[in-house]
């Protein structure tokens, strides 16, 4: 059985723990004790240790230690900070893009530049800027706030602002755009467009894709898609892949595009393989893209897995021996909705103390719910305690009609998660904009 090596610590590494400890003996280095990775660990003989995994010579004897042969990374951070470059350096196989190939999600720039040259017809009107001369002319295009404002690197889903939702006016925009230019030395201004927005996501072993079904993310911290931009609050998939909204060209079309940006990019020797998925959105006639991010999505992942059908550690092995195909990576024709419990304080203010909570298990368990922990640890029996102001925990179901989901789904949180926690409420709903 291999040795694999998970590193991350949120929701999302929470399920691919789960699924890889199926198939592989899994070993992980943690900033804190996640409930459902070290569960995960324990259950498949493996080991973890808690610190930083961003702390490369801990991350070189762990690996020597516990000779371990499999590295996957799925966290942008990290995966920009190159733990994939020193995992390949190590003769590890790997689940991952090096830091380079992670350039597509980690410089916006750079990915408008590759989607410019591969498929013009699908860009959004936009200015790269960097300098504030440049912002000063490119804000004279807009009359009001009917732009939006785009960081050049990682901001965990938080830092894009839309003009007439995160700010109002063409003076309270500029001013985030300002502050970014100031942080980073760049920013993006770019069109404000109507429509609905999506992602595709396609699993990559740097040849071949499988395109996973498609699904839809609530970005906004509260009901009616209101309030700040988070990094997620659940996820809806309907049971045919596809949105109310969506037909198969529109995602061909989409699918078409993520699999010329691969092999461009591995042209480039930058070593793409893993994940790799664009946003986009259904504009009337035509779609446009947003961005793409070089990883899994947090919380996507959640409901991807749970609707895989093929078991995730074959699907890794084909991945890493470049045989993967629609054959060998199958999903279910099913419906999975998930949603993430969140602080009170999640996006809006900074929390004054950790939060501590009660969480029925056992409950959610015989409910059929599936749960995964994020930015929690335990402390005893059903009590936990936040460690950081962001999501706790997400809970997941998986089945056949999305109306009996969205009740069995809210009748399971409402009876066994802490009153004083919060949630949307309206997680299974499609907002078009």
């Amino acid at each position: 059985m291999r040795k694999c090596l998970l590193l991350g610590n949120g929701g999302r590494e929470a399920v691919l723990a789960e699924n890889l400890s199926k198939g592989y003996e899994l070993y992980s280095i943690l900033p804190y004790e996640n409930p459902s990775i070290v569960e995960a660990v324990n259950k498949s003989n493996g080991k973890y240790i808690v610190g930083s995994p961003f702390n490369k010579e801990l991350v070189e004897n762990f690996v020597k230690e516990e000779k371990i042969e499999l590295c996957f990374v799925s966290s942008d951070a990290l995966l920009q900070d190159g733990l994939i470059d020193l995992a390949k350096k190590l003769g590890l196989k790997v689940f991952g893009p090096t830091s380079k190939g992670a350039k597509i999600e980690w410089s916006k720039t750079y990915a408008l530049d590759v989607v410019k040259e591969l498929a013009p017809e699908m860009i959004i009107k936009n200015f790269n800027i960097s300098s504030i001369t440049e912002l000063e002319e490119a804000i004279k295009n807009y009359s009001n706030d009917e732009f939006v404002v785009k960081p050049e690197g990682l901001t965990g889903g938080k830092g894009v602002k839309v003009g007439g939702i995160h700010f109002k006016g063409k003076e309270e925009g500029f001013e985030y755009a300002k502050s970014c230019l100031e942080s980073s030395s760049k920013v993006i201004i770019q069109d404000k467009v109507e429509g609905a927005e999506f992602t595709v996501m396609a699993l990559t072993d740097g040849e071949n894709i499988v395109v996973t079904p498609v699904i839809f993310d609530y970005p906004y911290r509260y009901d009616e898609d209101k309030g700040p931009g988070t990094g997620g609050m659940g996820c809806i998939s309907f049971g045919n892949g596809l949105l109310p909204f969506l037909d198969k060209q529109d995602v061909d079309k989409c699918a078409e595009l993520i699999k010329k940006t691969i092999s461009y990019m591995n042209k480039e020797s930058l070593e793409f393989t893993g994940v790799i998925y664009g946003g986009f959105f259904k504009c009337k006639d035509e779609i446009k893209f947003i961005e793409f991010n070089a990883r899994f999505g947090d919380g996507e992942v959640i409901n991807l897995l749970n609707l895989l059908e093929t078991p995730f550690t074959k699907v890794v092995d084909n991945i890493i021996d470049k045989k993967l195909s629609n054959d060998t990576c199958k999903f279910l024709n099913k419906y999975s909705l998930m949603v993430y419990i969140v602080t009170p304080e999640y996006a809006l203010t900074e929390a004054k103390a950790p939060c501590e909570f009660e969480l029925n298990t056992q409950g959610l368990t015989e409910d059929g719910v599936k749960f995964y922990f994020a930015n929690a640890k335990h402390i005893e029996a059903n009590k936990y305690v936040s460690v950081s102001n962001s999501r706790l925990f997400a809970i997941e179901k998986t089945g056949d009609n999305l109306e009996d989901l969205k009740k069995e789904v809210y009748e399971s949180i409402s009876k066994n998660v802490d009153k004083k926690l919060d949630y949307r409420k309206d997680i299974g709903n499609i907002y078009i904009h």
